[in-house]
């Protein structure tokens, strides 16, 4: 994995896709909040854990692909 230089310290990159998903993620849960979502959902623990990592791999994705 690559690592990326922030205010002169080398931070994985993994470490700021992992903070980009855990933000997306907290927009989405408020935003199916709102909605009601979670009144259909068995376990939320369990679906805001899915939420995150299914974002995390959307953004690393995304960065694999706008690289190349």
């Amino acid at each position: 994995m690559i690592e990326t230089s922030l205010f002169g310290v080398y931070v994985p990159s993994l470490l700021l896709f992992a903070g980009g998903a855990m933000a997306c993620a907290w927009w989405v849960r408020r935003l199916l909040s709102l909605l009601g979502v979670y009144r259909w959902v068995c376990h939320p623990p369990l679906f805001d854990l899915g939420l995150y990592v299914l974002l995390l791999h959307a953004l690393i994705r995304l960065a694999s692909a706008i690289s190349v």
